[in-house]
């Protein structure tokens, strides 16, 4: 089931216009999908197509990621910007309270949106926010050497290494638990993509602070933990639940930091019930 990029320009109630990149397929309940930092909306293939069975599907490309151009002028990156930005993009789209899902970052995200009432119900993979000091420090560590490598590497020499399994591993191993299930394809654009993100350095320069010490009262809450997580590290997932004590915590079997292409079957099935 195919679907298109189009491009949504967004006019928040206090700022400049701000244009986002999305694909939007299938009929029913909205369910809105963010993905994480560095990362871009391809990141959820084939999870819409499963939902869009039963569902309208948007996937999101975030504030300078993907096709989405970065923030205008020296606006921040920070929740307090991004959050109501998302909100309102969830107007000009025409989705009253959509159903959300996010991983890592965007699983932030949703929950920041679940506490301002503006969704029915949020599904967050390995979201950020339930770190110690130090591992975020371990977190950033690790996203600042990708990001540096996808910097350094030319594009041959990435497409020469997404051809085997190993060198698949290698550029995204940090974050899946199978990479060699990811299609070359995929690991090279979705490395082009983290090179290419201006929004990756701001973003990761307004998480220096974040944690997540809320609870997300009268909505909906899943939290979804890959027990292969490399990046944030699964003990998260028990102080997240000890933060939202309504929520559901579901361990992912076999899956890493991003667990769509690792299990698209199983996010599919945790995500329809959330939203069911």
């Amino acid at each position: 089931m195919a679907a298109s990029v189009s491009f949504a320009r967004i006019r928040p109630d206090d700022g400049p216009p701000v244009t986002l990149a999305y694909e939007r397929k299938g009929a029913g309940e909205p369910i809105v999908l963010m993905h994480g930092i560095g990362h871009h909306l391809q990141a959820w293939r084939p999870v819409p197509d499963i939902l869009a069975a039963s569902h309208e599907v948007i996937a999101l490309d975030l504030p300078g990621f993907g096709a989405s151009p970065a923030l205008p002028g020296d606006s921040s990156y920070d929740l307090a910007t991004v959050v109501p930005l998302l909100a309102a993009a969830f107007r000009e789209l025409g989705v009253e309270r959509p159903h959300v899902v996010g991983n890592s970052l965007g699983g932030l995200l949703a929950l920041e949106l679940g506490r301002a009432k503006a969704v029915r119900s949020v599904t967050a993979l390995s979201p950020a926010g339930f770190w110690t000091p130090a591992e975020r420090r371990y977190a950033f560590g690790v996203l600042r050497g990708m990001y540096a490598g996808a910097q350094a590497l030319p594009e041959p020499v990435v497409r020469s290494l997404a051809r085997s399994v190993i060198g698949r591993a290698s550029l995204t191993g940090s974050i899946y638990a199978h990479p060699g299930r990811r299609s070359a394809e995929a690991v090279v654009a979705e490395t082009r993509a983290l090179r290419e993100a201006p929004g990756f350095a701001p973003t990761l320069a307004a998480g220096q602070t974040v944690r997540f010490t809320g609870d997300v009262p009268d909505v909906p809450v899943t939290i979804g933990w890959g027990s292969r997580d490399r990046l944030l590290l699964p003990r998260q997932g028990v102080r997240a639940k000890h933060t939202i004590p309504g929520a559901r915590l579901v361990r992912l079997p076999g899956c890493g930091h991003v667990p769509m292409n690792d299990d698209p079957g199983l996010v599919a099935r945790v995500i329809l019930d959330t939203v069911g």
